[in-house]
């Protein structure tokens, strides 16, 4: 469904500041994401990693624990064919889980949803949410 007021608004990218960015970006290289640039240097250093389908997941040198207190969003999901499948690979990565993958029908209106979820906490305690429409009625 286009935007019919700003055109060609679309998803770009999801920022996050990091402890240490290195381990942010192969922490997301193991589920899959691809490096796409970087610049800047010390806790200036920024890179953008590609989800694969062109949105950005944008990390951010120089975290030091004090955005968890604040936090500005609550996670960031991912679409995925299988969340069982991506919530292991993300614990095998090094992530902690949060919640097991489940189906979860909602009672949500007018369109009727069940999906199935699952959430993991990333290098930095950041939420990661595997996410699949499995009906949408």
């Amino acid at each position: 469904m286009a935007n019919d007021i700003i055109k060609g608004m679309g998803f770009h990218h999801v920022a996050l500041k990091t402890a240490d960015l290195d381990a942010s970006i192969a922490f997301y290289e193991k589920l899959g994401m691809k490096f796409y640039t970087s610049w800047g240097e010390g806790d200036g250093r920024i890179a953008m990693m590609d989800f694969g389908d062109g949105g950005i997941l944008e990390l951010f040198a120089g975290g030091n624990g004090d955005e968890q207190a604040n936090p500005r969003y609550i996670h960031f999901a991912l679409k995925v064919d299988d969340v069982d499948a991506a919530y292991a690979t993300a614990l095998e990565a090094g992530a902690k889980p949060k919640s097991a993958p489940k189906v979860v029908p909602l009672d949500s209106k007018p369109v009727k949803l069940t999906l199935n979820c699952g959430f993991v906490y990333g290098p930095d305690g950041e939420e990661v949410e595997f996410f699949r429409i499995l009906s949408a009625e």
